[in-house]
């Protein structure tokens, strides 16, 4: 065109980039397969050692001891709620459980540096989460019993299968991974409200064998491009169920992922809870000041069974658990770090499991004397707006049942005593 002068690649560029793209251009002949140069693996962020030491050149996160004490307090209580509802359900008192044995500093460490709104949607081991912002022992027994005080559900849901509106909790799916591209949806809801752009982000917790899923891949695309604040939070504990991390990916676990989708990312020690704290608070602060999805892995071990369905000696060695038990339990390494700087005692730790183991039994006594919900519930909030046909139907046909076989029938006699309000509700 007349009047233009031809642009020439600036230094370093000599033969320019490609339209879509500022990748340089390179006569050289190379393949790479890994994110770090020389091939080399992405390293582990921590901060304490097994025995509760700093590592040199380690920077310790500012807490002090009311914050220490509480996050050590909360890391202590999940594996003592996990015994009793394990063994609960294993003497036919709930149906179903799963356990968090070994990932209490992934949970309560993250759970620490997130803000008490920020919207979280986790799988199913986050429980830690919800106690933290207070969501408390009879809550979580009237959920697994399925009771008229279940606040979660109304006895609708499995047990573990937690949610609270009031403290930014989305309920739990049982489907694998399918809250991650709902929390990138929930990031763009808040970057596109007022009152919540830059002040909160969506918080997403999913295993190693959920970045499996295809979901995992339309979260990332979603919340990187669009873009929204979305903390994604891996917890890679080793195991899919029964197949070992091993087996789900060769690339350099799901950390590597996340420079493909462009966005900031960082691989942790999950069984430090300081280094948790420190990298989730830290990422925390890039997702909401830049708007765009942060990933994080941790790197722990899932000590427990995957759930009271599973038999995990099946496919990998008792040794190898017990082993890990006790060279690297995230509690007492952190119990150590605690006893280091005078803020524990062994009386304390006496005291508080204690306290603890009283209280969860106090909650589960009570909650198994409680009656289910109205029958009537069973229709009730299913589904949002106007109640479709179908549940219209079902309801008349369980009303018609009730009223031929309540009285009559013991099975329905006995099953209806369960119930508060013994199915008369459904009859009014």
């Amino acid at each position: 065109m007349a009047g233009t002068t031809a642009q020439l690649p600036g230094p370093g560029h000599a033969h320019g980039h490609l339209p879509s793209s500022t990748s340089p251009i390179t006569s050289k002949l190379h393949f790479f397969n890994s994110v770090m140069e020389g091939g080399k693996q992405i390293p582990t962020y921590r901060v304490i050692d097994g025995a509760g030491q700093p590592l040199e050149g380690a920077v310790v996160p500012e807490i002090d001891e009311a914050l220490a004490r509480r996050i050590y307090e909360n890391m202590v209580q999940l594996p003592i709620l996990d015994d009793i509802l394990y063994n609960l359900q294993r003497q036919g008192r709930i149906v179903f459980y799963m356990t968090a044995y070994g990932e209490e500093a992934a949970i309560v460490g993250s759970a620490a540096a997130l803000a008490p709104d920020d919207e979280v949607l986790a799988q199913y081991r986050e429980s830690g989460v919800l106690l933290w912002r207070g969501f408390g022992y009879d809550n979580i027994m009237n959920q697994c019993f399925g009771t008229y005080l279940d606040v979660c559900g109304k006895g609708k849901q499995m047990p573990v299968h937690y949610g609270s509106k009031e403290l930014h909790y989305h309920t739990i799916s049982s489907p694998l991974a399918t809250q991650i591209p709902q929390a990138a949806g929930v990031g763009y809801a808040l970057k596109r409200d007022p009152a919540r752009r830059g002040r909160n982000c969506a918080v997403v917790y999913f295993g190693e064998g959920a970045a499996s899923e295809g979901d995992f891949h339309a979260g990332m695309l979603l919340a990187s491009t669009i873009p929204s604040p979305t903390l994604f939070i891996a917890r890679n504990n080793g195991f899919a169920i029964s197949t070992p991390s091993s087996e789900q990916y060769y690339g350099d676990g799901i950390a590597a992922r996340g420079p493909g989708y462009g966005i900031h990312t960082i691989r942790v020690d999950g069984n430090d809870v300081l280094a948790v704290y420190s990298a989730v608070k830290e990422a925390r602060r890039l997702c909401i000041e830049e708007g765009r999805a942060v990933l994080v892995e941790t790197m722990t071990y899932r000590v427990g069974h995957h759930s009271t369905s599973d038999d995990s000696f099946a496919y990998r060695p008792r040794k190898e658990v017990e082993d890990r038990k006790r060279l690297d339990n995230p509690i007492v390494r952190f119990r150590l770090f605690m006893e280091s700087r005078g803020w524990w005692s062994k009386e304390e730790e006496a005291e508080l499991t204690k306290r603890i183991k009283q209280e969860v039994m106090t909650a589960y006594k009570k909650a198994e004397s409680l009656p289910k919900p109205e029958l009537k519930e069973m229709f009730n909030e299913v589904y949002g707006g106007e109640e479709p046909w179908n549940l219209k139907e079902q309801r008349e046909e369980l009303k018609k049942l009730v009223k031929k076989y309540g009285d009559a029938w013991e099975p329905w006699r006995s099953e209806l005593k369960k119930h508060k309000g013994e199915g008369k509700d459904l009859l009014e």
